[in-house]
């Protein structure tokens, strides 16, 4: 199993991007899906996170402004992200229980100019 992730870049502040993240190859079951961020010099923190009931759970810095959603048929979770700041600068990472087992995706930069 592997997870792509895709869809960072630069944008200004006040800007949108929406992150994809593909899960792929022998998949019988994704009982949840989530981003992660880690900025430079800091920990890695949780973002969002989506189950397969479609409930969904958000970090406080980002609740209002990012919305998780996931297309089952496509093993995909996408991070809708609204009026970026420049401190949502960092990696973005997704993380996956598929079979239940733990997968991390690589790294997708978000850089938020000023």
């Amino acid at each position: 199993v592997q997870l792509q992730a895709s869809g960072g870049g630069l944008v200004q502040a006040g800007g949108s991007l929406r992150l994809s993240c593909a899960a792929s190859g022998s998949i019988r079951s994704i009982s949840l899906m989530s981003w992660y961020r880690q900025a430079s010099g800091k920990q890695r923190e949780l973002v969002a996170t989506i189950v397969s009931s479609g409930s969904t759970n958000y970090g406080n810095s980002v609740k209002g402004r990012f919305t998780i959603s996931r297309d089952n048929a496509k093993s995909t979770a996408y991070l809708q992200m609204n009026s970026l700041k420049p401190e949502d600068t960092a990696d973005y990472y997704c993380y996956a229980v598929v079979n239940a087992l733990p997968y991390w995706g690589q790294g997708t930069l978000v850089t938020v100019s000023s």
